[in-house]
C-alpha cells in the first residue's frame, strides 16, 4: 500500500513534468514537506493529551520541514510555480497526502516513516539524475540568493538539526553556482533518508534524539556545534 501511494505520486510527476524540471521539482517539494507537518500535528496532539512527550522528535521534524521549505523557495525563485495549474496540482496533492500521512502515523508510525523514506529516496535519485544530465549548464549559472541565505548565511543551527545522523557543524556546503545548489538539495535528501531510517528502528523511542543534544556530540566537538 505504501509503495502504491508513492508510486502514484512518482508516476504523475514523471509523466506530467517529463521535460519541465523546475515545475517538477516545485511539485515534488510542495508534497515532500507535507509528511513532516503530519508528524508534527500528531506529536502535538499526543503531547496535548499527555500521551507522549518527546521534544527531540518535534525539533528534528520541524527542522526537516524548514529544510524542505527552503528547497521549495529555491524552486519558486527558479520559476517552478509560475503556472496556475502547477500550483493547483501541487497544493491539492499536498492536502491529500497530509491526511493520508496523519492517519498512517496514528496507526503505524514506522509505516509513515517508511513512506517518507521512499519519497526522499525518489527525490535523491531525481536530483542526482538531473545533475548528471545538466552539469555543464548548471555550473554556468549563479546560485539563487535564497539558497545562499540558507546554506551559508542563514541559521545553520536549523540546517544541522535535521541531519540527525551527523555531527553538527560537519557539513558546510559550497554554494556558488546553481550546480552547487542542486548538489546540496540532493545531499539534503540523503540526510532525510537517514533520519527516516533512524526513526523506524525498534528502539527509536528510547534512543532517537536531536543532534544538538550534548550526549549526541562526540567529546571535543561541543565547541564546533555551538559556533
Amino acid at each position: 500500500m505504501i509503495r502504491f501511494l508513492v508510486g502514484i505520486l512518482v508516476l504523475v510527476i514523471n509523466v506530467l513534468y517529463r521535460d519541465r524540471p523546475f515545475p517538477r521539482f516545485y511539485v515534488l517539494e510542495t508534497v515532500a514537506r507535507v509528511p513532516y507537518f503530519g508528524f508534527l500535528s500528531v506529536l502535538h496532539l499526543y503531547e496535548t493529551l499527555g500521551a507522549w512527550r518527546k521534544a527531540d522528535w518535534l525539533k528534528v521534524h520541524f527542522a526537516e520541514s524548514w529544510n524542505e521549505l527552503h528547497h521549495l523557495l529555491i524552486m519558486e525563485s527558479l520559476g517552478g510555480n509560475q503556472k496556475w495549474v502547477d500550483r493547483f496540482l501541487a497544493q491539492h496533492a499536498a492536502l491529500v497526502y497530509y491526511w493520508i500521512v496523519v492517519g498512517l502515523y496514528i496507526l503505524s508510525p514506522r509505516s509513515a516513516y517508511h513512506f517518507m523514506e521512499l519519497i526522499e529516496e525518489h527525490a535523491f535519485h531525481t536530483y542526482d539524475e538531473f545533475l548528471k544530465l545538466n552539469e555543464a549548464d548548471l555550473k554556468t549559472q549563479p546560485a539563487p540568493q535564497v539558497a545562499i541565505d540558507y546554506y551559508r548565511d542563514g541559521d545553520l543551527y536549523m540546517f544541522d538539526e535535521f541531519q540527525s545522523c551527523s555531527v553538527p557543524g560537519d557539513r558546510r556546503p559550497v554554494i556558488e553556482t546553481l550546480y552547487d545548489t542542486f548538489v546540496n538539495i540532493r545531499d539534503d535528501e540523503a540526510e532525510h533518508v537517514k533520519t527516516m531510517v533512524a526513526c523506524q528502528q525498534a528502539d527509536a523511542q528510547q534512543i532517537f534524539q536531536s543532534p544538538h543534544r550534548p550526549a549526541a556530540i562526540p567529546a571535543g566537538r561541543e565547541a564546533v556545534a555551538q559556533s
